[in-house]
Parts: C-alpha cells; structure tokens; sequence
C-alpha cells in the first residue's frame, strides 16, 4: 500500500537483499527498480515532490569516494565509470532515452523514502519519464522526473484512483510518527503500519496537515476502507 512503513531490515527483507547499501538500484528486480528517497535537511542529494503532489524530481548520484582524495561533490555528476560502464546514473538515463525513443515502456520504479534514522515509507511505484542536467552553483547533476504509476499492482490488489492520490511531506510524516508513538491509533499494533488520511482526499481531506494523517495498522486500515461508501 502507499505509504506504508518499513525498518530498514523489512525493507531489505521485501527486496531478497541483505543491505540497501546504494540509493539507485537499477532492475533490483526483474520487475522494477528501486530508489531510496530523501527530503530530510541533512540529505545528500536535493529529492523533492512537486506540487502535483504526484512527481518526484530525484537528484543523481555522485561518483564513490576513492582513496585518490577527490571529493564527489565537487566533480559532475557520471553517467559511466572511468572503464566505460554506464552508472547507475547511465542506466537511469538509458530507460529514459529509450521510452522517448518508444524502444521500451517507461521503466517502473518502486519509491521508498526515508522519514526519520530506521524508518521508510513505501511512496508507491513510479514512471522514469524524464532527465535532466542542472548546475548546482559547483557541478553539473542529474535531475531525474518520476510521475506515480497507474498501475500499482504489484503490491495492491485494489485499484488506485491517481488522481485522488496525494503524497505526503515528509515533514508531517516525521511529526505523524512522533506524535502517534510509532502505533496504530485505534488497536496500537506496532506491525504493517501506514500513513492514513482520517478523512480521505476525495472527500475533501488534505496530506498538508498532520490533523488529518494518522497511524493505522492494515487490518485496521482494511476496516475503515470497508466502511467507506
């Protein structure tokens, strides 16, 4: 489900890997490629939803830290290694070209992104649609666009309605889980948590403020979705 909460081991675990080590995962799965996202002040890289609230702009990754003592942020960003293999960079930029090119279909990515020190939240699955180079005032970076996905299914076996989806800032996130003690509200289940929204989008509710998001467990979650007509 969107925005459902993992431990950095549960997330490792729903991958089959052992560590999440690298923010870009181009084709971790067969499926899918996996991002690690995040908007906190102290991140690495300038991540951010639009005001779409259904695009993320995701910024490239620096080259590894070598022993030579070339600082990462002070060189371009790359799109091969020094013997010509294409980056995970590269690779991203590949899937875009071949989308526009029509050689291939937008490739699918799976969003997490990081709420506080141990604690992810699943974003949904998105579309690589597009890049770009941007400089940063002291390096040219990658810029890539990713527009949440129509198609959800690998992990929903309801359909979602895009257009009633909204993301949810990470600083309310952070404020949510602070104040909800890290537990389902009605039952106080620690165990698949997720964000909710106590009256849904479509109704009118907003992903703005922390008074509409709640903490609720799936079968809880589950409950409330029956109810609602």
């Amino acid at each position: 489900m969107l925005d459902q909460i993992y431990s950095y081991r549960d997330m490792c675990d729903v991958e089959n890997v052992q560590t999440l080590q690298r923010g870009m995962n181009f084709r971790m799965n067969p499926r899918y490629s996996v991002i690690l996202m995040s908007r906190r002040s102290n991140a690495p890289y300038k991540d951010q939803i639009l005001s779409d609230g259904v695009t993320i702009q995701y910024e490239g990754h620096d080259m590894p830290k070598t022993s030579g003592g070339i600082n990462p942020k002070a060189i371009d960003q790359p799109s091969k290694t020094f013997r010509g293999r294409l980056t995970q960079n590269g690779q991203f930029i590949k899937a875009v070209e071949d989308y526009k090119k029509s050689k291939s279909p937008a490739e699918l990515v799976k969003v997490y992104e990081k709420v506080l020190p141990g604690v992810w939240s699943l974003k949904g699955y998105f579309n690589l649609i597009d890049y770009k180079i941007e400089f940063d005032g002291n390096r040219n970076v990658f810029v890539f666009e990713l527009k949440l996905s129509e198609d959800q299914s690998l992990d929903h076996t309801l359909p979602i309605d895009i257009k009633h989806t909204r993301l949810i800032p990470s600083e309310i996130k952070k404020e949510v889980w602070q104040r909800d003690e890290g537990k389902c509200v009605l039952c106080g289940s620690k165990k698949n948590l997720h964000f909710d929204h106590d009256l849904p989008f479509a109704k009118g509710g907003t992903s703005l403020t922390a008074k509409n998001i709640r903490l609720l467990c799936a079968k809880c979650n589950l409950a409330k979705s029956d109810k609602i007509e």
